[in-house]
């Protein structure tokens, strides 16, 4: 039986390409005028599909701006934290991070008031300061390939909070690695992703990530877990809408919250 989205990332919009128009004959020498003006107008063309979206929900300008400006899926849990804390109230005291730049988010998870955080790091860490060597140190952030199991005992961490490496994961790897995030979780686990066609790195990470990103729509999602067997948390959906709602707040990024296992 199908399943139909839920929750505030499956209003967004999976995403669509927008055509370009026909090459033009090739006897003709094209303006360089006409040419910059072919740019220029296929810019605002798809600037203005993200803002219109479908059935009026689109990105809003911050999150826009986030994306132009390179902004990735794990950039966007800051934005999204307070909304998460009114969703998931005391179940923000233990929280892994399991993405790129993890130490980042670690370091200023570790900032809020009674809060504990350990991160894993999927990919190798080249140029990693000094911060980042001392929470490597103390075992607080680990880096581990996220395709084997991850090192951690059944509920070792109250939430976890995956960003940015799913989407390098082919299904044979991802239906591995979402039971791991159910299994080290006890209160539920969230997943931030890319919308299709959203660029989330540069081309000069390619090389770290090993692949492009594959961007999946929120219904391809939604079918996976069905598949998989793992729940939605539609009481956190819920409660998350509700503060996002007031701001209100539009993500530039799919989340997903779902449930751990029992």
């Amino acid at each position: 039986m199908s399943r139909r989205p839920s929750g505030l990332s499956r209003r967004l919009g999976d995403g669509a390409s927008v055509p370009f128009m026909g090459s033009l004959h090739p006897k003709s020498r094209p303006s360089p005028y006409l040419s910059v003006g072919l740019l220029v107008l296929g810019a605002f063309l798809i600037i203005g599909y993200l803002f219109s979206g479908s059935g009026g929900n689109g990105y809003d300008k911050a999150a826009l701006s986030r994306l132009e400006a390179g902004g990735s899926c794990t950039s966007e849990i800051f934005q999204a934290l307070p909304y998460l804390k009114k969703a998931y109230g005391d179940s923000m005291h233990k929280i892994l991070h399991v993405g790129p730049d993890t130490c980042a988010v670690v370091s200023n998870l570790l900032k809020e008031e009674d809060t504990e955080a350990w991160g894993v790091e999927p990919y190798e860490l080249d140029d990693s300061d000094a911060n980042c060597n001392s929470l490597i140190r103390k075992g607080i952030v680990r880096v581990a390939d996220i395709k084997f199991p991850l090192p951690y005992r059944s509920k070792s961490f109250s939430l976890v909070i995956v960003s940015d490496a799913l989407d390098y994961l082919s299904p044979k790897y991802l239906n591995k690695t979402l039971p791991e995030l159910a299994r080290v979780s006890s209160e539920g686990f969230i997943i931030l992703s890319g919308h299709p066609g959203q660029r989330t790195s540069k081309v000069s990470e390619l090389s770290k990530f090993g692949r492009p990103a594959k961007l999946r729509s929120a219904t391809w999602w939604i079918r996976f877990f069905v598949q998989n067997r793992i729940e939605e948390n539609e009481d956190a959906i819920k409660k998350f809408e509700l503060a996002a709602a007031k701001k209100p707040y539009q993500p530039a990024c799919q989340i997903f919250h779902l449930k751990s296992f029992l």
